[in-house]
């Protein structure tokens, strides 16, 4: 049975969350592989609208088993908020797993990503601040605490004064703050090792047991492919691999396991935080993407940069995830427009650029070379099949799916969950 992966194909908040929701009620288990309470997915139920920023999205599925892989650094007192706000909304919350190889992020972790980011003044990376770089930098570091050190108070302790030795230098001498008590720390992450303990298992074990049980295995990656530490564009990116690449390391299960790829891509494009963007909208266009996407940061609060559909990026995300399927989001947003325009290549200097360029400095002088395409007026929030779509969208749909290189498979004409428009089965 397949483990497919589910991954963003531009710089994240493309709907991750709304595709997952779709194929939930036919996989048994959904699995975040990377990330951390930096990633932000809204579902859409009803009248009731869930923003979830670090449990997998799988949890508002009843059948469904949410699996916090390893790959994933974990605040814990988010992880718990985040629960007992679902609780309070009558989702059960009972059945999530979590590695017990997952990293953990710890108050200085948040401390060091704050104090860093002003520190960098302009050159800051735009971060949510929420630790998660400086976790993913102890863990490669070989500093991390893991959520197994919490069950071990005696080694826990130890490790945390291993990870404060340097920060605390650095916080007292460089950045003029307070230095951490590591049994502070320590006392503060054991106040949630009874609560954790019962959800901590070995996901690996349990996944690829499930796999052989002939049970569906997604996998869900925050963030999205431009954000990549390795394929993004660096240094502006997250600190870990939302790639698919990433989901094998993430969650223990190997690359021959996987099946599919379903890459999510908005019907135009947004970023958040600092870095190149090149069909960036500064005019009213901007606004009006953002105004009628709803395009502010689920995690961060933040209004999205705006900019339309960009073709070299989809064939990047094509060929950096090997995307099988693609899920294309938010059509409905560009309803009313009399022509949209698609960035099809770059100016660079005066040459013409069909790809993603590999320099940094190129891409950040790229300027987008559009080609036109008809728009329509008419309401699509209730279509159910793609030949219900007004002909100008079609073509729009079709036109985005040849630029891009592989099919779509679905397409999202709305906010609920049932506002898609599915055209090919994801999951084979």
């Amino acid at each position: 049975m397949p483990a497919v992966v589910l991954v963003g194909a531009q710089w994240g908040d493309e709907g991750k969350g709304k595709a997952t929701d779709l194929l939930g009620d036919r996989v048994d288990y959904v699995v975040r592989y990377q990330g951390g309470n930096n990633a932000g997915h809204t579902v859409v139920i009803g009248d009731k609208k869930f923003a979830l920023h670090l449990l997998p999205s799988g949890i508002l599925t009843p059948e469904c088993t949410p699996v916090i892989g390893n790959g994933v650094v974990v605040d814990l007192e988010v992880l718990f908020r985040e629960i007992d706000g679902l609780n309070d909304r009558g989702v059960n919350t009972s059945k999530l797993l979590i590695s017990a190889n997952a990293h953990v992020i710890t108050p200085y972790h948040v401390t060091v990503d704050k104090v860093t980011e002003r520190f960098l003044g302009k050159r800051a990376i735009g971060t949510t601040g929420r630790g998660i770089g400086p976790t993913y930098g102890d863990k490669m570091g070989r500093l991390g605490i893991r959520i197994q050190d919490l069950f071990d108070p005696s080694i826990l302790l130890q490790k945390v004064e291993g990870a404060l030795l340097q920060k605390n230098d650095l916080l007292v001498k460089i950045y003029n703050r307070a230095a951490v008590r590591p049994q502070e720390v320590v006392d503060h992450l054991l106040s949630y090792a009874e609560r954790l303990k019962p959800m901590v298992a070995d996901t690996s074990l349990i996944l690829n047991n499930a796999l052989a049980d002939g049970k569906t295995v997604l996998l869900e990656g925050g963030q999205g492919t431009l954000l990549d530490v390795d394929h993004g564009t660096y240094p502006f990116v997250t600190s870990s691999n939302p790639t698919a690449g990433g989901a094998t390391t993430g969650s223990g299960i190997g690359p021959t396991k996987i099946t599919g790829v379903i890459g999510i891509l908005k019907a135009y494009t947004t970023r958040v935080g600092s870095g190149p963007f090149p069909t960036e909208l500064f005019d009213e266009w901007g606004e009006f993407l953002r105004k009628t996407g709803g395009e502010v940061g689920v995690t961060t609060g933040r209004n999205r940069r705006c900019g339309w559909f960009d073709a070299p990026i989809a064939r990047y995300a094509t060929r950096i995830n090997g995307l099988t399927d693609i899920f294309l989001t938010k059509l409905d947003v560009l309803t009313g427009i009399k022509e949209i325009p698609v960035c099809v290549a770059y100016d660079v200097d005066g040459l013409r650029v069909e790809e993603v360029p590999v320099s940094q400095t190129d891409f950040h002088h790229a300027k987008p070379i559009y080609q036109m395409f008809p728009g329509w007026d008419e309401d699509i929030t209730g279509c159910k099949t793609f030949e219900s779509l007004p002909k100008n969208a079609q073509d729009y749909v079709l036109a985005l799916e040849k630029m891009s290189g592989t099919r779509i498979s679905a397409i999202g004409v709305g906010q609920d969950r049932n506002a898609t428009i599915v055209r090919h089965d994801m999951l084979g």
